[in-house]
């Protein structure tokens, strides 16, 4: 990151901590749309549930932080949600719990709610529900013949596949490791799909003003742990792991669902 962009990112986290949580910076422009993919989340951390295919993180707004925190998730709301919601967009570490979602309405939800066409918790989930079905990452990249495999692929060609099927640039995370032999890998993890508030697919460049995402994403009520991914570098091979049915237990567990935090 260059020195300014740093300078500008510590300018906005400090604002992150004397800014009323009730406060909006500015009016959000667009939404993240971002996917896990199991395998490597869970080579990071214990989780109880394993699933073949990518599973819903988020659906965050560029701008705000839990812009109501006395407005509370009501489940019986997004009762006939649930199941589609259990089934796409897990809970990974507690998978009887419902405090995932609870976290993602009072963080992200409750700024998207600004907008008329997210102004419920049913109309929130429901559409990031629909999105996540219309940006099928799994089966877009089956159809580029990117499997999860004991092999590499370049990351070029993972974001053509995503770059072709839906006319934008996504974000590509991975987490990075070192194995026993000393040698740097980086496995595919997370995938932004970047939104317009149209819901049409745009490009996730990085600009100025997306510093504030990024201190949305890394300084939510409190200053975070580090989430463990990072944009994927491009000069490297990328692994996508094939699912295991039993995962070892990280000791480097971060807990970046949740993070300890409540609305």
């Amino acid at each position: 990151m260059r020195a300014f962009e740093v300078v500008t990112l510590l300018c906005l986290v400090c604002g992150v901590v004397t800014v009323s949580s009730n406060s909006l910076w500015r009016p959000w422009t667009k939404l993240i749309l971002t996917h896990h993919w199991p395998q490597t989340f869970c080579t990071m951390e214990h989780c109880k549930q394993h699933f073949k295919y990518w599973t819903l993180h988020g659906l965050w707004p560029d701008s705000g932080i839990a812009c109501n925190r006395t407005w509370k998730l009501n489940m019986t709301e997004i009762q006939d949600l649930i199941p589609e919601m259990d089934k796409y967009w897990p809970n990974l570490l507690h998978p009887t719990k419902d405090d995932f979602w609870k976290y993602e309405w009072c963080k992200h939800g409750t700024c998207a709610a600004t907008a008329e066409s997210l102004n419920s918790q049913h109309k929130y989930f429901s559409k990031a529900l629909e999105l996540y079905k219309m940006f099928d990452l799994t089966g877009t990249l089956l159809k580029a013949g990117i499997v999860p495999a004991d092999k590499n692929y370049k990351l070029e060609d993972i974001e053509g596949a995503i770059v072709q099927a839906y006319g934008a640039k996504p974000k590509i995370q991975c987490h990075h490791d070192q194995s026993n032999k000393g040698e740097q890998h980086q496995q595919l993890g997370q995938i932004e799909i970047c939104i317009n508030r149209d819901f049409k697919p745009i490009n996730c460049e990085k600009s100025l003003e997306d510093l504030w995402g990024e201190v949305n994403e890394i300084v939510p009520l409190q200053f975070n742990k580090p989430s463990g991914f990072s944009v994927c570098d491009h000069e490297e091979p990328v692994q996508y792991p094939p699912v295991k049915e039993k995962f070892e237990v990280s000791t480097n567990t971060s807990k970046f669902l949740l993070s300890g935090q409540r609305c």
